[in-house]
């Protein structure tokens, strides 16, 4: 076999431990929690539904390989549960050494290529890494929402923390998108899916 296909060949089956890869969000029928393939794949279809949300003029084919790639470096770094503040302070080194390991893989071209769509989505800067990064925010609370608060409720997650962690990618990338969300935060709380706010003095 060519040594460029082997490369390529071995790539893909890497790709393949992914899918063991379990996240904090619950399957809407609450059988089991969300592996990350499964999470890429929702959010690229998410993405084809949701486009006329997106900023104007923004590649939808960007996006989709984008969100394809934007978890393979979980392989190594695993997933890092967006409200354990511990865990969010070693993210990016954690996610950094796992990117140069896993793209190195691939022939130096595409292995470069692939890099710098994950930085891409990282950076937050072009309309579709932004629209992007929106999609990977909303997608956990539609589940938490649908599952009666699967992730949010063992965790004693507030309405505060919710939203401080889906506004500013939502508002930046799909904003039309955020009215939705901010109902259906409310309607959390109301239903006891999520705490509400703390008061003053508690």
């Amino acid at each position: 076999m060519p040594s460029r296909l082997q490369a390529q060949i071995d790539f893909i089956l890497e790709a393949d431990r992914l899918k063991q890869v379990l996240r904090q969000s619950v399957l809407t029928d609450r059988s089991r929690r969300e592996n990350d393939a499964e999470h890429s794949w929702h959010l690229a279809l998410m993405a084809i539904v949701l486009a006329e949300y997106g900023p104007a003029g923004c590649d939808l084919g960007r996006v989709l390989q984008m969100l394809v790639v934007h978890d393979l470096v979980e392989i190594d770094a695993g997933d890092s549960f967006i409200y354990d503040e511990a865990a969010q302070a070693s993210k990016a080194e954690r996610e950094q050494a796992a990117a140069r390991r896993i793209f190195a893989m691939l022939p130096e071209g595409q292995g470069a290529r692939l890099a710098a769509l994950w930085e891409e989505f990282e950076a937050r800067e072009s309309p579709e890494a932004r629209f992007a990064a929106a999609m990977d925010r909303l997608e956990p609370l539609l589940l938490n929402f649908q599952t009666g608060g699967a992730t949010w409720r063992p965790n004693g997650i507030r309405r505060a923390q919710v939203v401080a962690r889906n506004r500013p990618s939502l508002t930046e990338g799909a904003p039309d998108l955020w009215a939705f969300a901010e109902h259906l935060i409310d309607e959390a709380v109301a239903r006891g899916y999520l705490g509400a706010d703390a008061t003053r003095g508690e």
